[in-house]
């Protein structure tokens, strides 16, 4: 599995990416974390709102710093739509 964190490096991106790697240890996923910070990539996601988390390419979360249980319930479900 693949998860990135899309932001520039704002504090909530930081936070973010806390966050994703948290719910990844707590779920025991196989997965890589990439931040993303280039504006030019993020805008490829078409996110119009950072701190964002696509994992395996698609946008789940956007705009704002989710919690782990959210994470971890999306990488539990593994269920991208």
């Amino acid at each position: 599995m693949k998860i990135e964190i899309l932001g520039t490096g704002c504090a909530k991106c930081r936070q973010t990416t806390e966050i994703v790697r948290q719910a990844v240890e707590q779920a025991g996923a196989d997965a890589t974390i990439r931040k993303v910070e280039d504006i030019r990539e993020i805008m490829t996601y078409r996110v119009m709102m950072t701190p964002a988390v696509a994992i395996d390419g698609k946008v789940r979360i956007s705009g704002k710093v989710p919690t782990v249980d959210e994470v971890r319930s999306l990488l539990l479900r593994g269920d991208t739509p």
